[in-house]
């Protein structure tokens, strides 16, 4: 699966895009947690201290905020699913 990451993000993951190797039925969280540890500054800039998804950071599946998703962080993902992962905007 390919994370694409946007703005501030880009920078500490090293690019547009993570290539993320995927088990069946493997959750957003998962990924997260896998993200988190090949990118550990990326960990302070998406999570409080209880490992829940600050409010301003915005990770999408197949163009949906995970914070409306039933399940949430987890959600189960396949291969073909699309994550993109924002950081907090603003400007005017």
């Amino acid at each position: 699966m390919v994370v694409h990451f946007y703005a501030t993000f880009r920078p500490i993951v090293g690019g547009k895009t993570v290539e993320v190797p995927l088990d069946d039925g493997v959750t957003i969280q998962k990924v997260l947690e896998h993200l988190f540890e090949r990118f550990p500054d990326l960990r302070a800039q998406m999570v409080d201290e209880q490992g829940n998804l600050f409010p301003y950071v915005h990770c999408f599946v197949n163009g949906r905020d995970v914070h409306y998703l039933p399940e949430g962080l987890q959600t189960p993902l396949k291969p073909e699913d699309r994550v993109d992962i924002f950081p907090p905007v603003g400007g005017g």
